[in-house]
Formats: C-alpha cells, sequence, structure tokens
C-alpha cells in the first residue's frame, strides 16, 4: 500500500492522539469511581451523623431544662422546649429522606415513633402538674431514643469505615492500572517516536550524503530506499540522473583526448606554416641583400 510522508505523519500523530485519548479517559473513569465514594461518604453517611448528633443534643438539652426546672420549682421554658422539639423533628424528618444502609429505615421508622411519643409526654409535663413520675418516664423514653441514636450513629460510623477502606482500595487499585497503563503508553510512544524518527532521519542523512557524492563528482553513487512513499521517488531520480552524469564523464573521458589531439595538431601546423614563411621572408631578403652588395 503506497503511503505517502504527508500520510504517515499525519497517521503517527493520530496514533499519539489516541494514546493521550486512552490515558485520559481511563483517568477520567478512575477518578469518576472514586469521586463518586467518597461523595457517598460525604453527602449520606456523614449527614445521617449529624442529624443524629442534632437529635440526641435537642433530646439532651430538653431533658436538662425539665430537670433543672423541676429542681429549682421553676416553670419550663416553653419556647425554648418547643425549638428543640423543632429541631429534633426536623432532623428526623431529614435522616428519613437520607436512608443509604440496610436496616436504617426500619430504624429511623422506631425513632420518629418514640419521639413522637416523647414530644407529646414533654408537651402534657410542661403544661399540666410536674409529676415526678412524668419526669422518670420522659427519661425512661429518651433513653431509649439515646440508644437508638446511638445505633443510628454506629451504623452509619461503621458504613463510613466500610466505604473508606472500598475507597481507598480502588485508589490503590486505579493507581496500580494508571501506573501499569501509563508505564505501557509511555513505552508504546517513545517506541514509535524512537521509530519513527529513525526512519526520517536515515533517509535525510543519506539523501544529504548522496548529494554531496555528487556535488563531489562521485557519479558511482546510488540511493536505495525502500518502500512506496516520496523517498523512494526521490531515489530513483536520483539514480537516474547520477546514471546520466556517470554516463556523460565517461563520454568526455573518450572523446576529449582525441579531440584535444587533433587541435593540438592543427596548432603545431598552423606554427610550422608561419614558421617556414618567416624563414622564405629571411631567405629573400638575404638573397636581396647579397645582390645589391654584389652590385656595389
Amino acid at each position: 500500500m503506497k503511503l505517502s510522508i504527508r500520510t504517515k505523519f499525519t497517521l503517527g500523530m493520530i496514533f499519539l492522539f489516541v494514546i493521550i485519548l486512552v490515558l485520559s479517559v481511563a483517568s477520567s473513569v478512575y477518578i469518576t469511581s472514586l469521586s463518586g465514594k467518597t461523595s457517598a461518604i460525604l453527602k449520606e453517611n456523614y449527614k445521617s451523623l449529624v442529624y443524629a448528633r442534632s437529635m440526641s443534643e435537642g433530646i439532651m438539652s430538653i431533658n436538662q431544662e425539665i430537670t433543672s426546672s423541676l429542681l429549682k420549682n421553676e416553670e419550663a421554658d416553653i419556647t425554648f422546649v418547643e425549638n428543640q422539639l423543632s429541631v429534633v423533628e426536623k432532623a428526623i424528618i431529614d435522616e428519613k429522606n437520607n436512608i443509604t444502609e440496610h436496616g436504617e429505615d426500619v430504624l429511623v421508622s422506631n425513632i420518629e415513633s418514640d419521639f413522637y411519643e416523647f414530644r407529646d409526654s414533654v408537651l402534657v409535663y410542661i403544661k399540666s402538674t410536674h409529676a415526678v413520675s412524668n419526669v422518670l418516664f420522659l427519661q425512661m423514653k429518651s433513653g431509649v431514643l439515646y440508644r437508638q441514636l446511638a445505633l443510628l450513629a454506629q451504623m452509619n460510623g461503621n458504613a463510613i469505615e466500610a466505604k473508606t477502606d472500598d475507597a481507598k482500595a480502588t485508589a490503590k487499585k486505579a493507581s496500580t492500572r494508571m501506573t501499569i497503563l501509563g508505564t505501557g503508553s509511555f513505552l508504546i510512544a517513545a517506541s514509535f517516536i524512537f521509530s519513527f524518527a529513525t526512519y526520517f532521519n536515515e533517509r535525510f542523512l543519506q539523501l544529504f550524503n548522496g548529494i554531496k557524492e555528487i556535488v563531489s563528482s562521485n557519479y558511482s553513487k546510488r540511493l536505495l530506499f525502500e518502500g512506496h512513499d516520496e523517498f523512494h521517488e526521490i531515489s530513483l531520480v536520483f539514480n537516474e540522473m547520477a546514471e546520466t552524469l556517470n554516463s556523460n564523464k565517461e563520454k568526455l573521458s573518450v572523446t576529449l583526448p582525441e579531440d584535444i589531439g587533433k587541435e593540438t595538431i592543427a596548432k603545431n601546423i598552423q606554427e610550422l606554416k608561419k614558421a617556414l614563411q618567416q624563414m622564405k621572408l629571411v631567405e629573400e631578403r638575404t638573397t636581396e641583400l647579397i645582390s645589391r652588395l654584389e652590385k656595389q
């Protein structure tokens, strides 16, 4: 198949681009996978821990307010208690929309039912006579809620630990695969670039040396480029030119001495004729001079 130099160069650039594209896509896939795992930890389980802590703090604040008012024999701050109940209720609603672990929905449902029972008991307590039995009941219900919230926090904490380990394993696996892929791609690209550069360097060097030989009148120099690209066509033209120059040189080496000999002979004949004419002229003048002397 005949491929031009431009086509080979274009294919080489496309090959390097494909290697870069493969590395980019692989990196994007692994980063997306790792990002998804870490995002699940931060957006799901961590929020559940925040909700569990918010509910625990709200119930604790309510118990402290009721206990303090009982010990001081004062009325409990109804506004404060209602605000804390609202905080806990909002946290429960948010947690119901953030179920991620197996069995978490059942646990949150129990927390919700126990909280509403606790809330109703608190409202009854602060709006009626402050009986000690009611306080004990509230403490008992809050204890049940604490244990359930502790289980909720433990469940999501264990999930965070497990997902963190999974994310670490994924990151390590991705790092290993990217190292192998990157090393392989680097070796392939380096080998390709070396072969590509060597291919052109060798041919340009041979062409340059061939031209130097022709300039030095070494017309026996020939170029041998394999393939079907422009270098091969250049070698054919070069060899044809060298053959023509060498043939002309051989013709000149044969005809030149003969031509030079003929020219030399003709030149010598002319010089000889001139010498004879001069000798004849001298002879005539000498004869005339002798005749004049005899007459005198």
